[in-house]
């Protein structure tokens, strides 16, 4: 069967499909914002703190072995904690994205604490790197209908939060702001495949650590069917759960597989939204997030 010929244009340079590594940079964090008494966990608590002390300089060695600029979804808290790795990380090349304070869950905030939430993380992440983020991407929950909007007023061009697309598009409620979400698919996250701790259970009731090569069959058969299509391919990783001696072997695989075809785009997500907003019409009236918004605001907006 011939190879379907992607739309002329959709990528820079004649590519056929873009490539997005991206890190969600959280440690510890998402175990103190789920519960409080988790400050008393140290156990619990050094399975994320791996991440800051071994996975994030794997992650950074393995991108400038391979000349790799990527996209790093920090927590502002993570600035204020470490604000040497923070700073390290965005002196290597790298974008740095807002990815809420202390990974709050957003399903307990309204509107205007998200906003704060928001906020409150660029400025810390401004104050270390010198550069105030463009990009979002909710730490966990559900956002409100208005933060889009919220997003593009703030001065932010993309986010990469949701699910419902293989191709980046513009938020419908970011009127005359044209932001972008590039969206994510938990086969292309290593979370789902490997996190796990044993007290308190996670995941409840079963186990998940899963093979190394039947991921890294997951993660190239992905790849290559995005590029087929011409497609937006985002992985997405976490220093504490691919930072591991042997796992950090599945990145450089999965990147080596990525580098071996030169018609693709290997982009930070900033420089994606950039593309899509310079190059790219508005969404389509049936696009799924367009035929969303008007059923959501004939339904009043609510969540």
């Amino acid at each position: 069967m011939p190879e379907p010929t992607p739309p002329t244009g959709r990528w820079p340079g004649g590519a056929r499909c873009a490539v997005v590594v991206s890190v969600d940079f959280d440690a510890e964090l998402p175990l103190l914002a789920a519960s409080p008494e988790m400050a008393r966990r140290a156990k619990t608590l050094s399975v994320g703190r791996y991440g800051a002390t071994r996975g994030v300089d794997r992650l950074l060695r393995e991108f400038a072995d391979l000349n790799v600029r990527t996209t790093w979804c920090v927590p502002g808290r993570q600035a204020e904690i470490r604000p040497d790795l923070v700073r390290r990380i965005a002196e290597a090349g790298h974008e740095i994205a807002n990815h809420g304070h202390g990974h709050e869950d957003f399903d307990h905030l309204d509107l205007p604490a998200q906003r704060a939430v928001v906020e409150r993380a660029s400025a810390a992440l401004a104050e270390v790197t010198g550069v105030p983020p463009k990009g979002f991407r909710v730490p966990t929950g559900e956002w409100d209908p208005g933060l889009p909007g919220v997003l593009a007023g703030l001065g932010f061009t993309w986010t990469s939060s949701l699910h419902g697309d293989d191709l980046p598009y513009f938020h419908p409620a970011a009127a005359g702001g044209r932001l972008v979400e590039i969206p994510v698919h938990h086969e292309l996250a290593d979370h789902p495949y490997f996190f796990f701790n044993l007290d308190p259970a996670f995941p409840a009731g079963q186990s998940r650590i899963a093979s190394y090569q039947q991921v890294l069959g997951n993660w190239t058969t992905e790849f290559d069917a995005y590029r087929r299509f011409g497609l937006a391919y985002v992985l997405r990783l976490q220093p504490e759960v691919t930072g591991t001696p042997g796992r950090i072997r599945l990145v450089r695989e999965l990147l080596e597989h990525v580098r071996g075809h030169d018609d693709v785009w290997l982009a930070t997500a900033g420089e994606v939204a950039d593309w899509w907003t310079g190059t790219q019409p508005d969404n389509r009236p049936d696009h799924p997030a367009e035929v969303f918004a008007r059923h959501a605001g004939s339904a009043g907006g609510t969540r």
